[in-house]
């Protein structure tokens, strides 16, 4: 009997070691396979990632629009001679005789930019600033394709240029409604960011009417957070159906990289100079030949005035279409044919839009009693950042 007891302990004991070095060692001999705490879960979606998650309004990815827009913007490099200043010796008939014509070679200055194909006639929209002045033009487009481009026409108050390409089955895109983009709308820029490569980065409409900086003569631009970059001038704004909403012109940056702050031109602004360009060669635009100062506190208080809202006139052209209606220095214009002046912003844009010779109805006051003044639209000269209106 003792002996079957030892037999029996004996293999109870082997039996423990076994069962112990396996659940050390082999833990997946033990439970065939991961233990319950240990059981690896991977969740997959069931929801394309391009659509909404169902039961809410938000999207995950802007590939559609992207792809719709992207064919659309080309990248734009410009090249243009950059004269040496002559050295006086090297101009010397003398020296020239001696040691022959040793005059600096010129150089050439590139730089780039970017484009939005609008026609597929191939007119093609971009900032004034990146092709003024170039000698030559070349565009990349999205599909490898590469031509010269030329000039149709340039608008410098804008900042805005037409450009025209001869190809075949160009993408042209789709303008959208900016009267209906709200800040917080999500929007994309397309371009060509330090020249990297056609680049999409997203944000949202930050600002929409944005005026008074100083950038262009006519402001009006829209307010984004979407990175733009060097090189993403004159590319694409679009909403997330991929259609145009505006060009992309400025940034605010104290490093020359996006800071979060970017503006760029309503579709609506660019659509009427581009068509203006086209059809005519030029932006014909209202003047009427004065130079306004917005109404601070500082010059109410001064002047002692009750009036905050207005353009002083401050100074007034000579023979120009305000001299002859007889407005003078120190008038303060309220309303054009009834439409208010808030300052001088108003004034530039409101002017702008009436065809030279017609006749409008200036409401100013002048010493603090209200006048009214026939006066005859003339034609703003073709100047860049022009001082007077």
């Amino acid at each position: 009997m003792r002996r079957f007891w030892l037999l029996f302990a004996q293999t109870v004991t082997i039996g423990l070691a076994i069962w112990f070095i396996l659940t050390t060692l082999k833990p997946e001999w033990v439970n065939g396979g991961l233990s319950a705490n240990t059981r690896l879960h991977i969740a997959t979606s069931k929801v394309p990632i391009q659509e909404a998650v169902p039961g809410t309004k938000a999207q995950n990815s802007y590939r559609d629009a992207s792809k719709l827009a992207m064919p659309s913007v080309v990248n734009i490099f410009t090249t243009k001679e950059a004269k040496a200043s002559p050295n006086p010796l090297l101009q010397d008939p003398l020296f020239k005789k001696y040691f022959g014509d040793r005059s600096e070679p010129e150089e050439k200055q590139s730089s780039l930019g970017s484009g939005v194909i609008v026609s597929s006639q191939g007119y093609i929209l971009t900032n004034n600033h990146v092709v003024e002045a170039a000698d030559e033009i070349e565009v990349g487009l999205a599909d490898g394709r590469t031509a010269t481009a030329k000039v149709v026409g340039s608008d410098p108050d804008t900042d805005l240029a037409v450009i025209k390409i001869d190809l075949p089955n160009l993408p042209a895109i789709t303008l959208g409604h900016i009267d209906e983009a709200s800040v917080g709308d999500v929007v994309l820029a397309i371009g060509n960011p330090f020249g990297v490569g056609q680049t999409v980065t997203m944000g949202i409409i930050s600002a929409l009417g944005r005026s008074h900086l100083g950038i262009n003569a006519f402001e009006n631009f829209i307010q984004t957070d979407a990175a733009i970059n060097p090189g993403n001038s004159g590319g694409a704004l679009v909403d997330t159906n991929g259609n145009l909403l505006g060009i992309n012109t400025a940034i605010y940056s104290r490093t020359g990289g996006s800071l979060g702050i970017g503006f760029a031109i309503p579709v609506s602004t660019a659509k009427t100079v581009m068509e203006s360009i086209i059809n005519t060669g030029s932006v014909v635009r209202g003047y009427i030949g004065v130079e306004p100062q917005d109404i601070t506190p500082e010059l109410a208080e001064s002047f002692g005035l009750a009036q905050k809202k207005g353009a002083i006139i401050a100074g007034v052209l000579k023979n120009g279409p305000a001299d002859k209606a007889g407005i003078k220095p120190g008038d303060i214009l309220v309303a054009i044919n009834e439409t208010p002046i808030a300052d001088t912003t108003d004034l530039l844009n409101v002017v702008a839009k009436f065809a030279p010779g017609t006749k409008v109805k200036m409401e100013v006051i002048r010493k603090t009693k209200k006048m009214a003044i026939d006066l005859l639209i003339g034609k703003r000269p073709l100047l860049k950042q022009q001082e007077q209106e």
